[in-house]
């Protein structure tokens, strides 16, 4: 499975060139996009059409060439296979027919945008690749998205760009966003706002609008801790207490135990006993 450049053709990794000229045939998401990436390396291999309208049926024919003992390559039109792309089917019946599957790593729009998206506060990410089209199949995924930890990566289309902007700016205007554009290429754009600046920025330019596209949702600011919250320690120590002595007692341990104030402890026994958190007796 071999990443080929998302636009500037410098990103092809050496290995991958290496394993385009050992391999006996190229499978491929478009034989012309693929069949002009090999002219530019200089090489002429067999081309086997595999893209998503035929992926199930032209597997056969790389399993062929492989039970004969032939290597076979696979690239998508750019970037990483079977990420938003054909390739995925490939490698299941490659690997159910015990054929080794490999990766040759290389170029990944998705990872490129996550890498300037400056998204300090995530941990982790999600791929969501194209929303739905149709308008409640949009929303419900939307809605989904907007529901999960971390950042969010999406790929839009540029006649639907505007649509899309739209819906995060007025679902998460306080979101930060980042849209990159062309990335790797001549007119690649990167810029990080809040979603519900984005739309004004795109339309302050028609050349913002075409190409295409990949945004970075930022995660969920995390909310600052209340100033009189306990330690977690502390709040599990004293949760634990509570459940098998009375308040007081309870207390002076947790106290005792965790360093945490007295009063501070106090008042948050009496909040988890009075909301029917704890089992303490009385005081």
């Amino acid at each position: 499975m071999v990443a080929t450049p998302i636009g500037n053709l410098a990103d092809l990794t050496l290995r991958a060139m290496h394993v385009l000229w050992l391999v006996d045939a190229v499978a491929c998401e478009d034989t012309r996009v693929t069949g002009g990436l090999l002219r530019h390396l200089g090489l002429d291999k067999p081309l086997l059409a595999l893209h998503a309208h035929n992926e199930q049926s032209a597997a056969q024919a790389v399993l062929v060439r492989l039970a004969a003992g032939q290597r076979v390559a696979y690239a998508s039109d750019a970037g990483t296979p079977a990420i938003s792309d054909p390739g995925a089917a490939l490698v299941a019946q490659a690997a159910a027919a015990g054929h080794r599957v490999l990766p040759v790593p290389g170029a990944s729009s998705a990872v490129a945008a996550l890498s300037v998206a400056g998204d300090a506060a995530a941990e982790g990410f999600s791929f969501a690749g194209f929303l739905p089209s149709k308008g409640q199949e949009r929303r419900t995924a939307l809605d989904a998205l907007l529901a999960r930890t971390g950042s969010q990566v999406l790929f839009e289309a540029p006649h639907r760009i505007e649509a899309l902007v739209s819906a995060l700016a007025e679902a998460a205007p306080t979101r930060r966003l980042t849209l990159c554009r062309e990335l790797t290429k001549q007119f690649e754009t990167v810029a990080t706002m809040a979603a519900a600046d984005a739309p004004a920025w795109l339309a302050a330019d028609a050349n913002r609008q075409r190409g295409e596209f990949v945004l970075v949702l930022h995660a969920q600011a995390r909310a600052a801790p209340s100033a009189d919250a306990l330690p977690p320690e502390a709040e599990r120590t004293l949760a634990l207490l509570l459940a098998e002595l009375p308040l007081k007692q309870a207390v002076a341990l947790a106290c005792g135990i965790t360093g945490t104030p007295r009063n501070a402890l106090y008042e948050r026994a009496l909040a988890l006993r009075d909301g029917g958190n704890g089992h303490g007796g009385g005081a």
